[in-house]
């Protein structure tokens, strides 16, 4: 039987998504509210569709990329969608939202006859263009396992709770992120300020401790001051404040999350640096220097 999928977003990290699905042999159809980025996947055979309600009405699994749960409840509330889905879909919310949004999602779609799993990626867009997103999944084991098969076109899927864990699981991959970003920086800044070559050290400790994908690529990109975003700033803000929410809401204080999330604030707001890569933070630290002064 085919499997026909919709992507609902197809921005830096959606267009590459849809672009492997459709390289895996699956029937793609595609929306964005700015069109252009959708028919940008036409010559890849996505169908695009003029809204979100025809984008659905063939599918068996919606995929949302957006922003934040606002605009993937948006979408779910206020389209039409929930009307034109046909019996049985499946609606994978792949963007990161708050760990309660998705569990909202899941009771209103789940009463409707409607199955839904929440499934953040990490990875960026080299992940989602290499296909090696890193995918947490929260939601009924059963209904993981016949989404299987769409996640792997994207990425190495991982079954990691009830609905909700999915999103936990991505606010503790970006607090990770967040903090080691920052460690980095630091890394990189006391290097070039200490006369070695960064690119050696990188390669001296590739496959220690201390190695990180973040040490490679993003320590690269520090010191290469290329800040083309693969990785919005903005939206590591976003990510920072909700995980602090949902540690509130567990009376937990997580004071290194904390520092990281102000200076991310600074970063994107004193800075503009809110559309840049969120390894930009070394641009942040360098200004705490005194450095880079007009």
């Amino acid at each position: 039987m085919t499997v026909t999928v919709t992507v609902l977003g197809t921005g830096l990290m959606g267009a590459p998504m849809a672009r492997n699905l459709l390289k895996a042999g699956f029937p793609v159809r595609v929306w964005n509210r700015s069109t252009a980025k959708a028919e940008a996947l036409a010559p890849d055979g996505a169908i695009v569709c003029a809204d979100p309600a025809e984008a659905v009405a063939e599918a068996d699994f919606v995929i949302t990329m957006l922003s934040d749960g606002s605009a993937t409840g948006a979408i779910i509330h206020d389209t039409g969608v929930t009307d034109a889905l046909k019996d049985g879909a499946t609606w994978l919310d792949m963007s990161s939202t708050k760990p309660g949004e998705a569990r909202a999602q899941a009771e209103y779609l789940k009463n409707l006859g409607f199955d839904h799993l929440d499934a953040p990626v990490s990875g960026g867009t080299k992940g989602a263009e290499d296909a090696s997103l890193a995918i947490m999944v929260g939601g009924d084991a059963g209904v993981f396992d016949r989404a299987t098969p769409v996640f792997e076109a994207m990425g190495r899927p991982v079954h990691v709770g009830p609905s909700g864990a999915g999103q936990l699981s991505k606010l503790a991959n970006q607090a990770i992120v967040a903090v080691t970003i920052g460690a980095v920086a630091e890394a990189m800044l006391l290097i070039e300020e200490g006369g070695a070559d960064p690119a050696a050290v990188r390669r001296a400790l590739k496959g220690g401790f201390a190695d990180s994908v973040i040490l490679q690529q993003h320590g690269q990109r520090m010191t290469q001051r290329n800040f083309v975003p693969g990785g919005l700033s903005k939206f590591q803000v976003k990510d920072l404040d909700n995980l602090l929410e949902e540690a509130a809401s567990l009376n937990l204080t997580l004071p290194t999350s904390q520092h990281i999330r102000d200076r991310f604030v600074a970063f994107c707001t004193e800075m503009d640096g809110a559309e840049k890569d969120h390894s930009g933070l070394y641009l942040e630290l360098r200004r705490q220097n005194g450095m880079d002064k007009d």
